[in-house]
């Protein structure tokens, strides 16, 4: 649900602690601040293991049995993915999470000392000052099945950007090395293509392989192998203009 500024700001009462948080891949920092502006206690460093959130838990129920608070809201920049566990952590006590935006803390740093420069003890501040200003966004982690779900889509885009990244890569191989390749294969990761730059990746090595011995390789995995695309495929690899200095470190790579 998206809410307005004002409306976030509604929800920072007297009641409200706020945490920033600064997190790294291995030790965090963190500031508490009231409703205010004011600051509740000195800065926590703690480390992203187990005794680390712990002493984080520690620290915050202390701070609101000492100043009176009953509920905690804690803010943290989406710095790539370091904050998915301490995130998780936070939510399961019953905390609610803001994220801010990068830009907006690397703007605001610069009120407090005239600086944009980073520091561990600056970026919570800034942080939480932003979440008090309801300038966050609410953050909602999914759970069970729908946490599943999640983590199947994010899999599969990134299983779908490698795989470009790869096809990219071979296509690039082929136009420098054997760029009669794609007039006798239309897609280079389909059946002979694939089995053909496997075991007879450059034009010499088909070349090498004569039309028989590509079609007894095509024949371990296919069943009707086609041999007039061999015999093409011969007679482009003995025309090729593909570059041969260096074929052996290329194919390898």
């Amino acid at each position: 649900m998206k809410r307005t500024q004002n409306e976030k700001i509604l929800q920072i009462k007297f009641e409200t602690l706020i945490v920033g948080i600064d997190v790294g891949k291995e030790t965090h920092y963190a500031r508490a601040f009231d409703f205010r502006g004011l600051e509740l206690a000195k800065l926590l460093r703690f480390s992203n293991t187990r005794q680390g959130y712990e002493s984080l838990e520690n620290w915050m129920q202390e701070i609101m049995r000492e100043h009176g608070k009953t509920e905690a809201i804690v803010g943290f920049e989406p710095t790539g993915h370091y904050w998915f566990t301490l995130g998780d952590h936070l939510q399961r006590q019953g905390h609610r999470l803001g994220i801010v935006n990068p830009f907006h803390v690397k703007c605001t740093k610069e009120l407090d000392d005239n600086s944009p420069t980073k520091n561990d003890r600056k970026d919570p501040k800034t942080i939480a000052m932003l979440v008090k200003d309801g300038r966050f966004r609410e953050v909602y982690i999914p759970e069970d099945l729908f946490q599943e779900l999640r983590e199947a889509v994010a899999e599969r885009e990134r299983l779908l950007e490698q795989l470009t990244i790869l096809s990219n890569q071979v296509l690039r191989w082929l136009d420098i090395r054997f760029p009669e390749f794609s007039e006798v294969f239309k897609d280079w990761n389909r059946d002979a293509a694939w089995l053909t730059l496997r075991h007879h990746s450059t034009p010499q090595k088909v070349v090498t392989a004569g039309v028989a011995g590509l079609m007894k390789t095509w024949r371990q995995e296919m069943k009707r192998p086609s041999l007039k695309r061999a015999e093409r495929l011969v007679k482009a690899a003995s025309e090729s203009i593909g570059r041969t200095a260096g074929s052996e470190a290329a194919e390898a790579a």
